[in-house]
């Protein structure tokens, strides 16, 4: 399987370092060029690979950490989204409740991304916790996963788990999605799996 970030802020390069430090190889790709990151490539060694954009998006898992309005234009490009996993990992700071006409925003990102399979997790901690050790209090810090397609989530939910969290599955976007939204219960809430 092949993995791609898109964006390298915060939550982009927290995902990262749980890449390299879960031995797993993964892209890293952002707005201003491979050139960008070349300090960013030289700190998290080999498992990283620097791309542009069209690069990171041949990837078969592709996370969107990129702010929540960017993901039309980057839909926009590629021709075909057929098969892919995205994974949404943004959240809608600062978008009107309006501009999501009463959707989950995770719907709105799937709407935007024809064909391609859309799961909603990696949104729900502070970016400072999200590149911590996922092992505290003698257990695993919780990561949720919310997909409309069940094969997809469960795809998913083995690389939460591969990258060191506990997966805990909240069925689809329009139900348990929706706790993973702004202002919802789950947001920023770092809870453990114990055992």
């Amino acid at each position: 399987m092949s993995y791609s970030i898109i964006g390298a802020g915060n939550v982009g390069t927290a995902l990262a370092r749980q890449f390299v430090r879960s031995g797993i190889a993964v892209g890293l790709a952002n707005s201003r060029g491979p050139a960008s990151l070349a300090a960013l490539s030289t700190e998290l060694g080999d498992l990283v690979t620097v791309m542009d954009v069209a690069q990171a998006l041949e990837a078969k898992v592709i996370i969107l950490a990129i702010p929540f309005r960017a993901h039309l234009a980057l839909a926009g490009a590629a021709a075909d989204w057929h098969g892919k996993i995205v994974i949404d990992a943004m959240n809608t700071y600062g978008v009107p409740i309006e501009e999501l006409q009463g959707q989950a925003s995770s719907d709105v990102v799937a709407a935007a991304f024809p064909d391609a399979l859309v799961v909603k997790t990696f949104n729900q901690l502070p970016a400072r916790l999200l590149a911590a050790d996922p092992a505290e209090g003698g257990g695993r810090r919780v990561m949720f996963v919310s997909s409309n397609d069940a094969a997809s989530g469960i795809t998913v939910a083995r690389l939460v788990e591969q990258l060191g969290f506990a997966a805990v599955n909240l069925g689809k976007i329009a139900e348990g999605g929706v706790l993973l939204g702004m202002g919802g219960p789950l947001i920023l809430q770092n809870l453990v799996k114990l055992g």
